[in-house]
């Protein structure tokens, strides 16, 4: 009788290779650069509420750049993260810019910044409740009926610790993300100023996030401001500075524990440094993606796969 024993031999796993894209905010200030260099931006990020009620030749010309490059879209001004409901207008707003201008995705903030006919003039974190996770499940869901698709939600940077919470903000961003189905826009800046404000690190924050889900990423940078009661200080996300170091170091980490592909753009709102210097921004975020795959690959587990080896008895 003819017996087919097996050899156990270990091979290299085959990892699928994962297409990041690294890009910029879209800004009128760096037009000009932008369209000089698009050869070495992958993507950019459009802030939609200033297109809502553009004219006809100011979202033309959106249409225009979407051809030469891919756009996604960002909103700020919507309120997704309250027990109130969000404005039907607001969601119509994204839903005719979405029809009229090819985007690769749309996101929005988790943040309330109005209510009842006060706008506060920024975005605010709400108490982490389970009432707010079920008021912006609700609103989120409310979105996707209007606008067509789910966003992607942003976690936000603040100076306090929402008063009543009752959720940490990994627990209130995870409940907010499985109940409603969307993906996660991680601000890793944004992240790393709350960890530091409120004494966790930022990796245990970062690892504490539901990073299957995240879909983008924002790089920014800040700058230290005094406390009111000037006993110590406080990291205030203003987008007019660069990406400091560590937060490239959380987007490594990042990349070694989210294997899906991610779209990372840099953000920068005014106080503009040369060009070469966002470009160079841009190579070190490849890079550090680079570095984040290369570690997860090297903690994969190898397979024993079995091929059969004829032996006769």
């Amino acid at each position: 009788m003819e017996v087919v024993a097996t050899a156990v031999v270990a091979v290299p796993e085959v990892v699928a290779a994962v297409i990041d894209q690294v890009g910029l905010g879209w800004r009128g200030e760096l037009a000009a650069s932008i369209f000089s260099h698009l050869e070495q931006i992958d993507i950019l990020e459009v802030i939609a509420d200033e297109y809502f009620h553009a004219s006809r030749s100011h979202v033309q010309a959106l249409r225009d750049l979407a051809e030469n490059i891919p756009l996604t879209l960002h909103g700020v001004g919507m309120g997704l993260a309250t027990t109130l409901p969000v404005e039907s207008k607001r969601l119509s707003n994204m839903a005719r810019l979405l029809e009229r201008v090819p985007a690769h995705s749309w996101s929005e903030h988790l943040a309330f910044v109005r209510a009842g006919e006060i706008e506060i003039g920024h975005l605010a974190a709400p108490p982490r409740t389970p009432a707010s996770v079920a008021g912006t499940i609700k609103n989120v869901l409310q979105a996707e009926q209007i606008v067509g698709s789910l966003p992607l939600l942003e976690n936000i940077a603040t100076l306090i610790a929402p008063p009543a919470s009752t959720l940490d903000e990994a627990q209130w961003i995870t409940h907010i993300l499985q109940g409603s189905g969307a993906g996660m826009l991680l601000d890793l800046h944004n992240l790393y100023a709350n960890a530091l404000n409120f004494g966790t690190p930022p990796a245990k924050l970062l690892m504490a996030m539901p990073l299957h889900l995240v879909r983008s990423v924002h790089l920014s940078g800040g700058h230290w401001i005094d406390e009111p009661n000037g006993t110590g200080k406080r990291l205030l996300d203003d987008h007019v500075h660069d990406v400091p170091p560590e937060v490239f170091d959380l987007l490594s980490l990042l990349a070694q524990h989210a294997p899906q592909a991610l779209t990372v753009i840099i953000e920068r709102d005014g106080n503009y440094p040369a060009f070469s210097q966002l470009l160079a921004q841009i190579r070190q975020a490849r890079e550090a993606l680079a570095e984040g795959r290369k570690q997860a690959n090297r903690i994969l587990p190898k397979p024993a796969l079995r091929y059969p080896t004829p032996e006769t008895s």
